[in-house]
């Protein structure tokens, strides 16, 4: 059987991330976490990926993307060079969901209960996150959304232990201080998180178009306006 190596891109939040995955296993990564270096960083983590693995880029049998929600210019960034990569090099685009990658991520580095549900969180706004809440075998329990968080939010899951985490979880500590089903667990995203989904896609067949494919923004962009006039 041929190799199966994947690119994996993630860009959607403060984390410029590139991983190589062989045959279901990360042989490489690189990555830097900080605000606005995806634009002029990510092109050169991924030559110097290739290079550190010893892989030419017509090895590479597809390239996953986190699609969203999250950051619109990281978003677009990321997804803007894995349809070019896939346009060069004529191979499978996978569109991965950034929420369920960090869900999937979080599990392959901890021992979580089989009861627990997972909550990853991305910053928004203010209260607001991009979240969804998932169980322990990555099945949905409550589609992605941007949600006002508040104390009452997850009242109808008393009953479990809730796991949040994600750049938009620390915000809420203080919020369930007094909530003792809810804990926190230091997170941050990185492309290694979408191995998981992204060889099952490819093994699947679940590919992209990559003529039409555009990020998972949720929320439109808001461009701010000038007020001052245009004489």
């Amino acid at each position: 059987m041929n190799d199966q190596l994947i690119l994996l891109l993630e860009t959607a939040t403060s984390s410029c991330s590139v991983a190589l995955s062989e045959n279901g296993k990360i042989i490489a990564f690189k990555e830097a976490n900080e605000r606005n270096i995806h634009a002029s960083h990510i092109t050169l983590f991924i030559e110097e990926l290739m290079i550190k693995a010893g892989k030419k880029y017509s090895d590479l049998k597809a390239v996953a993307v986190s699609k969203g929600p999250g950051s619109y210019t990281g978003l677009r960034i990321g997804v803007s060079t894995a349809k070019g990569l896939c346009y060069a090099l004529d191979i499978p685009l996978l569109g991965i969901d950034t929420l369920e990658a960090m869900a999937s991520g979080l599990l392959s580095q901890n021992d979580i209960e089989d009861s627990d549900l997972l909550i990853p969180m991305i910053d928004a706004r203010r209260m607001e996150v991009y979240t969804g809440i998932f169980q322990n075998d990555l099945k949905v329990i409550e589609a992605v959304s941007a949600k006002i968080v508040d104390a009452s939010s997850f009242d109808e899951f008393k009953s479990k232990k809730l796991v949040l985490f994600g750049d938009g979880a620390s915000k809420f500590k203080e919020l369930f201080s007094d909530q003792n089903n809810i804990r926190f667990m230091d997170f941050t995203n990185s492309a290694k998180d979408l191995n998981f989904l992204a060889c099952r896609k490819l093994s699947n067949g679940e590919t992209e178009n990559v003529a039409y494919f555009e990020p998972f923004y949720l929320k439109d962009f808001l461009l701010t306006k000038s007020t001052k006039s245009n004489d």
